[in-house]
């Protein structure tokens, strides 16, 4: 079997993603600790409009959002998906939150990364739940990073 993988791509955005070693870790660790194994991930970086484009056309919303996931995992306990994430809203959500580009960005992601878990954000519970494990995966990419520095 090969490596797991996760990529990074950019869609009308320019954008330079540090430490990327780290993330990749971090998502693959994140996957492993829900009882699940990393087949192939995606990440899309882009623009507002490039995700709108992709909410109207497969999800019928005309409104601009931060992610979008595809999940394409064909087998159980196997992950396999697309996550489009919107830099601009990024840069947004950490003006209004007070919050790093770099932090929220890596809510997002493993925001997008619970969804393909199974968690859900509908729902005043669920979206408690989903909080609560952003935050957990968020203090463990805290402390690799910090690791990292030193």
């Amino acid at each position: 079997m090969s490596k797991p993988a996760v990529h990074f791509f950019l869609e009308n955005v320019k954008y330079t993603l540090k430490n990327k070693t780290i993330i990749r870790n971090w998502i693959n660790e994140t996957i492993i600790a829900e009882g699940f194994q990393l087949e192939e991930l995606t990440f899309i970086l882009c623009s507002d409009e490039y995700l709108l484009a992709i909410n109207q056309q497969y999800l019928n919303h005309d409104t601009y959002t931060d992610v979008i996931t595809f999940d394409n995992s064909e087998a159980p306990e196997m992950i396999q998906g697309d996550i489009f994430i919107s830099i601009e809203r990024i840069q947004e959500n950490a003006k209004q939150f007070k919050s790093t580009v770099q932090h929220e960005l890596c809510r997002v992601i493993i925001h997008g990364t619970l969804h393909l878990l199974g968690y859900k954000d509908k729902g005043k519970a669920a979206k408690a739940l989903m909080t609560q494990k952003e935050d957990q995966y968020l203090t463990l990419f805290n402390a690799a990073l910090t690791k990292t520095a030193v």
